[in-house]
């Protein structure tokens, strides 16, 4: 399942990479895919609904085995 989620970021990356952002995969466990978000996108306003609105529907379309994306920060990754 870690290669098929890596699959679709790197299908969502260009956009983010044309705003300034990224996104790096920590984990996946159980349907709940763990990522970080970089560049531009770490500490957006915006970047709650980019996650859930976009990366999250994106990865639930294309991978029906993905129940949440949720969002992790370097002290979270333990």
């Amino acid at each position: 399942m870690r290669e098929n989620v890596e699959g679709v970021l790197d299908k969502i990356r260009p956009s983010l990479i044309q705003d300034g952002g990224n996104v790096e995969l920590v984990d996946v466990n159980d349907g709940t895919v763990r990522v970080r978000l970089t560049g531009a996108c770490d500490g957006c306003p915006m970047a709650a609904m980019t996650l859930k609105m976009g990366i999250e529907q994106i990865l639930k379309q294309e991978i029906p085995e993905v129940k949440e994306v949720v969002a992790v920060q370097e002290a979270d990754e333990d």
